[in-house]
């Protein structure tokens, strides 16, 4: 019996994980120790359309995060998009972080 409700669960997990921690102001990031990572909605792409300003820092349940990385694949698909304004605290552009966007 817990076998089988352990193989439920974990079979659960992709249908419940996001690709992000969390969404501010329309943006989704990657949270870890201080920084932030722009990044994807999820595997469908395409999250972002129109102007884009990226924040230098984000808050998030009362913690300050410094804006550092555009996640690889950010911004992939997203063929709505106009512009990106992009902070000086980004010091890191992943690969395939603009793929597919015209």
């Amino acid at each position: 019996m817990k076998q089988k409700l352990l193989l439920l669960l974990v079979s659960m997990l992709p249908v419940v994980a996001n690709a992000y921690d969390a969404k501010i102001d329309g943006i989704y990031y990657i949270l870890s120790r201080g920084d932030a990572t722009v990044t994807y909605r999820d595997d469908s792409f395409n999250s972002y359309s129109g102007t884009v300003e990226i924040p230098a820092t984000v808050t998030f349940n009362g913690k300050t995060y410094t804006v550092r990385r555009i996640g690889e694949r950010a911004f992939r698909n997203c063929t709505g998009l106009t512009s990106v304004t992009i902070p000086n605290s980004v010091t890191n552009i992943d690969y395939f972080a603009f793929d597919r966007c015209i």
